[in-house]
């Protein structure tokens, strides 16, 4: 794939978003106070998260996507142990969010996919995304983290939970695909595996494999290859620290 491809493709991404603030130190020793690690912090950055790492893959993978998201500054930090990797704690900090006004940047129609990255966090409604799914004329691809996935059965429509959301939920998709960790992805009862990386963290890993997925299926219109290619995207991505996007020659060279 070369630059030129990036305007292949019309592809509205929408979705709430956040910073992903990483707090990298060393431990050696524990609190006179309280029975816990002292964090002695060596390195701090902040990374794209949630529906903008979305956003940071597709860019990666040379999709460029027209993308909807909240101004309300939602942060996630994380405090890691780098010797051992260790999350140690996560404090979200998470202002009320306004909702999307309806504003999208060319009409539904002038989309080849519509992406939906939703953490529920205040964003986007039921009402919202389904709005989005009986009005557009291309396929819909939705990341959510919404109970009722029965609300988004509709033709033309892809969900993607992850395999606790799965355990969790009593509704129904005929077109859901789980992510299932080291043994891959499930799609309407088929597993895809995947091959086995030593992971070093999996934040944003799901992000990755939705990003890859609508790639790959707007390349071959075939739901099985967007999957088998997610799954290497997302290995890539467990085996670094934070938030990585692969580019699409990682992922080819990956084993794809």
């Amino acid at each position: 794939m070369d630059t030129q491809q990036q305007i292949l493709f019309n592809v509205l991404l929408i979705g709430d978003t956040c910073t992903d603030r990483y707090n990298i130190g060393s431990v050696d020793r524990l609190s006179p106070e309280a029975p816990v690690p002292v964090l002695k912090i060596v390195d701090t950055y902040d990374v794209p998260g949630m529906a903008s790492n979305v956003n940071l893959n597709l860019i990666n993978l040379n999709i460029s996507a027209d993308f909807v998201t909240n101004n309300d500054p939602i942060t996630k930090t994380r405090f890691i142990d780098e010797r051992s990797g260790q999350h140690l704690l996560r404090v979200d900090d998470e202002p009320k969010i306004t909702g999307w006004s309806g504003d999208i940047p060319f009409p539904l129609e002038h989309y080849d996919a519509i992406v939906v990255s939703d953490y529920n966090k205040g964003f986007l409604s039921y009402m919202d995304i389904i709005h989005l799914i009986k009005n557009s004329e291309c396929p819909v691809f939705i990341d959510t983290k919404k109970h009722d996935l029965n609300m988004f059965n509709m033709p033309d429509t892809y969900v993607k939970i992850n395999e606790m959301e799965f355990n969790n939920s009593s509704s129904k998709h005929d077109n859901l695909i789980v992510t299932l960790g080291s043994r891959g992805a499930m799609h309407n009862g088929d597993v895809y595996p995947t091959t086995k990386v030593e992971v070093m963290d999996v934040c944003g890993c799901g992000d990755t494999f939705m990003a890859a997925l609508v790639t790959q299926y707007l390349f071959t219109k075939d739901i099985e290859k967007a999957i088998i290619f997610a799954n290497v995207a997302a290995g890539i991505t467990v085996q670094h620290r934070g938030n990585y996007a692969p580019s699409y020659d990682e992922i080819r060279n990956a084993g794809y």
